[in-house]
């Protein structure tokens, strides 16, 4: 049954590649319209755009555990082989709404601080088109 009303982040994953992203702590998908500026004489003083080409970024921080399916080690190694992914943007509940986009890490970063858990972060930059679908 599809998700309703306000609900917990903890709902919302990333799979990269049909697994899940393991131990996230959060996830960001930004998708952006570059507006072109269209203004003219007739524009009555008023600024005015059209459309433009449409983009997208997944961000994501989590902790590092060596044994996940989906792991920062992965990350490392699809960002050195250039690899293109395939990133799905949304929660594993039956009928809710799920982007999917292909794309390529942009950044990849693992912290390991004195006494503190081992993080992992990063960005995929999108390419191609954005597609919307529901969860079977």
């Amino acid at each position: 049954m599809a998700t309703t009303g306000v609900f917990s982040g903890t709902n919302l994953i990333l799979k990269i590649q049909t697994q899940t992203l393991g131990h996230t702590t959060s996830c960001t998908l930004t998708l952006n319209n570059d507006l072109p500026e269209a203004t003219t004489k007739d524009s009555s003083g008023f600024q005015e755009v059209i459309a433009g080409v449409m983009s997208g970024e997944i961000s994501f921080d989590g902790l590092v555990a060596y044994d996940d399916t989906a792991n920062a080690i992965e990350l490392n190694d699809y960002l050195l082989a250039r690899t293109e992914i395939t990133c799905i943007f949304g929660t594993a509940e039956t009928g809710d709404d799920v982007y999917t986009a292909n794309g390529f890490l942009s950044s990849v970063e693992t912290t390991a601080e004195m006494e503190s858990p081992v993080s992992y972060s990063g960005s995929i930059t999108l390419t191609g088109s954005i597609t919307k679908s529901t969860n079977a």
